[in-house]
């Protein structure tokens, strides 16, 4: 299959350089491989959406349920940099 396809030309240029660098043998082996590594990209978006989305939902549960209190940012701030300091001495 033949397919033409238009690139800007910092895009082209860059297609060019991995070719000249030796590691690819044509423009079409450097679009397959951007392809796979967008596609292998894209499964680990979904995964991780995935697993975001679990998190978000048990910890909306936690929270209905009331295995979690509301945070008092003030003093997680202060315990947080007592440590700091505690940890640089």
């Amino acid at each position: 299959m033949t397919i033409n396809i238009s690139l800007p030309a910092e895009m082209e240029a860059r297609v060019r350089e991995h070719v000249a660098s030796g590691l690819y043998g044509s423009a079409s082996e450097v679009v397959r491989e951007a392809l796979r590594l967008f596609e292998s990209y894209q499964s680990v978006r979904a995964s991780t959406l995935v697993a975001l989305r679990t998190d978000l939902e048990q910890g909306l549960l936690d929270r209905q349920s009331g295995r979690v209190a509301p945070m008092d940012m003030t003093t997680l701030k202060a315990e947080g940099r007592a440590r700091k300091s505690h940890n640089a001495a």
